[in-house]
């Protein structure tokens, strides 16, 4: 058998639906930021993001139609007002580009993994391979822009040590051990995606024209930060600097440049991702405080994501993915 003509399994359409509907979002974000961005090299970058998915979103559309499923609507020009006032500063933009990067990657290996057919493993390849190159390059300028935030220094002991005991899992009572460099990796890393979700809950919101997508915003963000303020409390114990914020680089504009659609699906991505990796900070936590924390935060994101699924599905913003076959429905209705 041809292995380019192997049918696609539901694993592979999954992920190309992932891919369009995700990916046409950011596109619309990234569009709206090249046509405000000032800055000559950082708009360098966003004019090859958006020029990579551009070619991208064709591949994908040909592998869905291929398959005889239809095309997702996703995101388009109608949910982004190009010409509207500036929301963000240049920096803050190429930060976005940074963080969605990573998103992008990860997801390209998960699309990768479930992928067997030849062409589709190809095409996730060089989608990873554009994901590192653009994630190389915003590193590159925010280093150079004196504007990257590297995780905490520390000095470890000179030899090898076991553990030895519970005491190393102790975290509310008693002397708590020093955080492990295995656990603040994931705090530096589930901080900094929380800075971005607040930063774009509270820009969102001062644009959001539904007072329900105003009202969540501001929920989102208040969450965000109650989620920041804990895992920062954690660093700051061992004297660990935690990232920055960047409320700053919000503007005062009310000029909405994009739908509420766009907006909320966004926010809702971050909430639903960044899942993934508290998961991940959860695995790797040996402190019963800071498991506890990861614990908290994940359910308090479980109960937003509901009352965002309830908005979205009360204003038709939701699209369905492709579902399998409802096999009693259809002897029903023989």
């Amino acid at each position: 058998m041809n292995k380019e003509e192997l049918k696609l399994t539901s694993a592979e359409i999954g992920t190309l639906w992932g891919q369009y509907v995700n990916g046409s979002a950011v596109d619309m974000i990234n569009k709206y930021m090249l046509s405000i961005i000032e800055d000559q090299k950082i708009k360098t970058l966003f004019e090859d993001a958006v020029n990579t998915f551009a070619k991208q979103k064709k591949q994908v559309e040909s592998f869905i139609k291929n398959e005889g499923f239809p095309v997702p609507i996703g995101f388009t020009d109608a949910d982004v007002n190009i010409g509207t006032k500036r929301l963000f500063s240049d920096i803050f933009c190429l930060h976005y580009l940074h963080i969605i990067t990573l998103h992008g990657l990860l997801g390209h290996t998960t699309s990768l993994s479930a992928s067997v057919r030849k062409d589709l493993r190809y095409f996730y390849d060089e989608c990873d391979n554009a994901g590192k190159r653009m994630y190389h390059q915003t590193i590159e300028l925010l280093l150079e822009k004196g504007h990257f935030q590297r995780d905490p220094y520390f000095y470890p002991e000179a030899t090898p040590e076991f553990i030895s005991g519970q005491k190393f899992l102790d975290g509310y009572f008693g002397d708590k051990r020093p955080l492990a460099a295995t656990e603040i990796i994931s705090l530096s890393f589930n901080l900094k995606k929380k800075v971005l979700e607040k930063t774009l809950s509270i820009g969102f919101s001062q644009v959001a024209q539904s007072k329900e997508v105003r009202e969540f915003l501001e929920k989102s963000q208040k969450t965000s930060d109650n989620q920041i303020q804990a895992l920062s409390k954690i660093l700051k114990k061992d004297n660990l600097p935690v990232p920055m914020s960047w409320e700053s680089e919000i503007t005062t504009s009310q000029d909405s440049p994009f739908s509420d659609k766009l907006m909320m699906f966004q926010i809702g991505f971050l909430l639903q991702t960044s899942q993934a990796y508290h998961g991940t900070g959860l695995a790797s936590a040996m402190r019963t405080d800071l498991a506890v924390t990861y614990e908290k935060i994940i359910l308090k994101n479980l109960m937003v994501t509901k009352e965002w699924f309830n908005i979205m599905t009360q204003f038709n913003w939701l699209e369905e993915p492709p579902l399998a076959p409802d096999r009693k429905k259809l002897a029903r209705d023989k």
